[in-house]
């Protein structure tokens, strides 16, 4: 226990042969259950963790009969954990590549009822120059990419770092988040997010070193593949939130606002690439004061309430966690 909180540790696993067993040395004692959950993984990284489990009564080995992924993992293991009663349930990969010396502090924020989700940031000023000097180049700008556009797809504007895996959260979250139409694949951590705020809970980015170890490729993450297959996701996730959060739980303007833009700028900048592709390849007759000057009234007008769209949806973010307190 910790702080009187029963604490679980949930261990996605797969293809984790080589690194499981140092993951699994040396586990705090603030862990009262530890959940390793197999993905139908195809190596021997089950052997591995029942040799460990012998001597850590703490570990247990869930298995999965189908491959989910690792969001599908997690799932289990957050479901094992509030079945067995634990408060929090803390998530690292079987990679090694989390300190769990750090655990207290994703812990205490949410003991400590500042927040419902606490996660890693390897860019928050305490480790920005580490994590700068350590992590791959070719890593770097796809995770901005992606940070950007989840923010806009989760509403949470004060995140970063939003692929990082090491997480708190907490038994109520758990327990009101319908996971079963969650996404389970790679790009479940930005898909949490959307459902985390989509039910009115807050998220805390929690500093943390990234460790990477010289000669083991430990992700197994492409940066830029990985930004292409998730958009689709992201897209799909940023219109379940507007609907579920600004539709079924509180109507508020700021729907309108999306839909009115979404209508609005691609039809204006459809009816002016037109009007361009007339006027640089073809005689340009289409071309007139009146046809150019309602195109981009329509850009205009879209851009316009795509930014107020953008401004109430912080707000209400903003306000959302200020009643928490």
């Amino acid at each position: 226990m910790y702080r009187n909180k029963k604490i679980s540790l949930v261990i996605p696993a797969y293809n984790e042969e080589n690194l499981i067993r140092d993951t699994l040395s040396n586990l705090p004692p603030c862990f009262d259950y530890i959940y390793v959950v197999d993905d139908l993984s195809p190596d021997h990284q089950n052997k591995i963790i029942e040799e460990v489990a012998v001597h850590d009564p703490r570990i247990h080995l869930l298995k999965h009969t189908v491959n989910q992924g690792p969001g599908g993992a997690i799932i289990t293991g957050y479901l094992q954990s509030n079945l067995d009663g634990n408060d929090i349930a803390v998530v690292v990969g079987g990679d090694n590549q989390m300190d769990l010396n750090e655990v207290e502090n994703f812990l205490n924020p949410v003991i400590d009822g500042k927040t419902d989700y606490a996660k890693g940031n390897r860019f928050l000023l305490k480790e920005l120059e580490h994590t700068l000097d350590s992590m791959p180049k070719t890593r770097l700008i796809p995770n901005w990419i992606i940070t950007f556009i989840t923010k806009i797809a989760s509403g949470n504007y004060r995140i970063m770092d939003v692929v990082d895996g090491y997480t708190a959260i907490s038994r109520n979250a758990i327990d009101t988040i319908n996971w079963n139409k969650a996404w389970k694949g790679y790009g479940y951590p930005m898909d949490f997010l959307i459902r985390i705020n989509a039910y009115g809970f807050r998220v805390m980015d929690i500093p943390r070193k990234a460790i990477y170890l010289p000669g083991v490729r430990q992700s197994q993450i492409k940066g830029l593949q990985y930004a292409l297959k998730v958009s689709p996701m992201l897209w799909k996730g940023f219109l379940w939130r507007l609907k579920f959060k600004y539709l079924y739980l509180n109507f508020h303007p700021v729907i309108l606002f999306y839909l009115m833009s979404f209508v609005l700028l691609p039809l204006g900048l459809i009816s002016s690439s037109f009007l361009a592709y007339d006027k640089l390849f073809l005689d340009g007759a289409s071309v007139t004061a009146p046809r150019s000057i309602f195109s981009a009234l329509l850009v205009l007008s879209g851009l316009n309430f795509l930014l107020f769209a953008l401004v109430f949806d912080i707000q209400e973010d903003q306000s959302s966690k200020q009643e928490h307190f």
